[in-house]
């Protein structure tokens, strides 16, 4: 069966769906405007000790993107994916295959969703190198890049996804090594990983980090991240001025709530129920749907005059 689904026999599916699930009311539900129907809180009461595990999540994250057709907007290029076991990066890993990338997914811990992620990458006809760490350590970074280009001899993109995130309830209650983690695995991370790669990039190349909502508008319980976040934009920003000269692109996307790992092993299980129902569409986005936005920036075919930009994909949210 082929993967990729015609466009008129997705928005006629989720068309019969929505004319059965709709409330006459229009405030009442959550946007579906995608190829397929997307879950909508609120979900199963669920906490999962850190880093968590993406294959015992309820609902299990969309990360197939079965409607999305490839055209080789990356064939031939090799991509380095931080986070990559899971979530948005498990999603992005899918689609730069899809798009004809051989992949390493650099992951901390998760063996089991890291193996489903290889198993994703090679279904769709590439090459997916393993490679466990913690990219807080940068002789770690080092390494992972060097394993890289002695699987594939190259390096053309590299996403910088890996994220730590820990809510606290009163600024007191953040302590010294929860803010050290945070600083090491959100900002370190991504210098550490960015250092090791650029002198193996050639013109062409591109580096898209993952960024947050919460680094443009803050978030109350969530003050170490929030910073982190915005500080990624700003070395987004910056580094992509920095390497214009040697043709290097750096462009960052901003996602709002995405139903991945990261919260349901963070916030205490009845906030996860509701997860993502705040923003204007009532839910929280699937990895699928923010994966496509990482393959515009880091395809010169689609991206070519686009570099230090921050890209919202939020779910409406403005903030007010």
């Amino acid at each position: 069966m082929d993967k990729a689904k015609t466009v008129s026999e997705a928005n006629s599916a989720t068309s019969e769906g929505e004319k059965k699930k709709r409330p006459s009311n229009g405030d009442d539900f959550a946007m579906q405007a995608g190829a397929r129907r997307y879950p909508e809180p609120p979900f199963p009461k669920q906490h999962q000790p850190k880093p968590g595990k993406e294959h015992q999540l309820d609902p299990m994250p969309m990360y197939e993107a079965p409607y999305y057709q490839g055209s080789n907007k990356l064939l031939g290029k090799v991509a380095v994916i931080t986070g990559g076991d899971s979530g948005i990066g498990r999603a992005v890993a899918v689609l730069f295959a899809r798009e004809g990338a051989n992949v390493a997914i650099v992951y901390q811990t998760e063996h089991a969703d890291a193996e489903i992620t290889r198993s994703a990458v090679e279904a769709e006809g590439r090459k997916c190198l393993l490679i466990a760490g913690d990219v807080a350590d940068k002789s770690f970074c080092d390494s992972a890049i060097s394993k890289t280009l002695d699987e594939f001899e190259r390096l053309d993109i590299l996403v910088n996804n890996a994220a730590f995130q820990q809510h606290v309830q009163q600024f007191e209650e953040l302590s010294v090594e929860q803010f050290d983690r945070t600083l090491k695995t959100n900002l370190y991370g991504y210098f550490f990983m960015s250092q090791a790669a650029i002198p193996y990039m050639q013109p062409g190349s591109a580096i898209v980090n993952t960024g947050s909502v919460t680094g443009i508008l803050g978030s109350d319980h969530l003050l170490d991240y929030s910073m982190t976040k915005g500080g990624i934009h700003a070395f987004t920003r910056s580094l992509a001025s920095h390497l214009v000269n040697r043709g290097i692109r750096v462009n960052a996307v901003a996602p709002g709530p995405v139903w991945t790992p990261l919260n349901p092993s963070d916030s205490p299980s009845e906030k996860v129920a509701q997860f993502g129902s705040k923003v204007p569409m009532k839910r929280p986005a699937q990895p699928e749907e923010i994966s496509p936005a990482f393959v515009f920036l880091a395809s010169a075919q689609c991206s070519s005059y686009i570099t230090g930009e921050i890209l919202p994909i939020v779910g409406g949210y403005s903030g007010n």
